[in-house]
């Protein structure tokens, strides 16, 4: 793997394959770019595909501060100045989605090309006093008190079968048991300790604001088997001009990891659409 130092001196590595225009691809929370396997190996066909894994997790440095999407969004950006990218596609799933818009917001989209969004809703945390159909279109996948307990579960010697127990909530039963445990073990590079005070942080972000102000060419990916309301990623669809929509069934590999489940549709529609 090859690496970067960023600008509050932290090591983060990154998988590179392929050449053409950049696309940078930004896994979600606690997973690492291994879990793009199936994209390096396809859309480095044409493009320069760069898997980032985000600082604390999978072989990137493990620092003890930094634990915001803003400054995740700050790495990216030290990437893409290290890189010296002048335009670059972007891709985020789940929480890569959430360092994309902050991104977008701190730095104005500067030298962003095109987007794919792949299942993040934008709020994970809902409000109690929300309407079913407004939970629908903003996401509110987790309750207030639910997020602080599976936090602490995550600090607390409970961590791994708490991590088991999310991850193996997030596939379909068609998922070989195999491909969930080593999930399970990407997910567990990043120290559970510093994993739920990531998630915190992300999951109290509100994106509706800014989603609206994107202006670039964008993918929004969806899964009708997800815990994510594929009504929310309607909703983003909806919010950004000119943008398309696409969702997976579930007998199509339409979880929360559809680029895993599903591999060959999940490439074909990102080619399709940077192409």
């Amino acid at each position: 793997m090859a690496q970067i130092r960023t600008s509050d001196n932290v090591t983060l590595r990154y998988i590179e394959a392929g050449s053409g225009p950049p696309l940078v691809m930004l896994h979600g929370w606690s997973q690492s770019a291994a879990l793009f396997k199936h994209q390096l190996e396809a859309l480095a066909e044409r493009y320069r595909v760069i898997a980032l894994d985000m600082r604390g997790h999978g072989a990137s440095e493990k620092p003890n501060h930094g634990y915001r999407v803003s400054r995740l969004a700050a790495d990216l950006h030290d990437v893409i100045e290290a890189l010296d990218l002048p335009s670059v596609n972007l891709l985020g799933h789940s929480m890569g989605c959430a360092v994309i818009w902050s991104y977008w917001e701190l730095f104005r989209g500067k030298r962003i090309s095109k987007i794919v969004l792949v299942d993040e809703p934008p709020v994970v945390v809902a409000n109690p006093g929300w309407t079913p159909e407004e939970r629908w279109t903003a996401g509110g996948i987790m309750e207030p008190d639910d997020l602080y307990r599976f936090a602490d579960r995550l600090s607390g010697p409970d961590g791994t079968d708490a991590t088991r127990e999310m991850i193996f909530s997030m596939v379909t039963p068609a998922m070989p048991e195999s491909e969930k445990n080593w999930l399970l073990d990407v997910n567990l590079r990043f120290p559970r300790a510093l994993a739920a005070r990531l998630l915190i942080n992300n999951a109290t972000q509100d994106w509706r604001d800014t989603i609206p102000t994107i202006t670039v060419p964008t993918l929004v990916i969806s899964g009708r088997a997800s815990q994510v309301p594929w009504q929310s990623q309607q909703w983003i669809h909806h919010q950004i001009k000119g943008s398309q929509f696409e969702i997976f069934d579930g007998e199509e590999g339409g979880s929360h990891f559809m680029f895993l489940e599903g591999p060959a549709k999940f490439n074909a529609c990102v080619g399709a659409f940077l192409d």
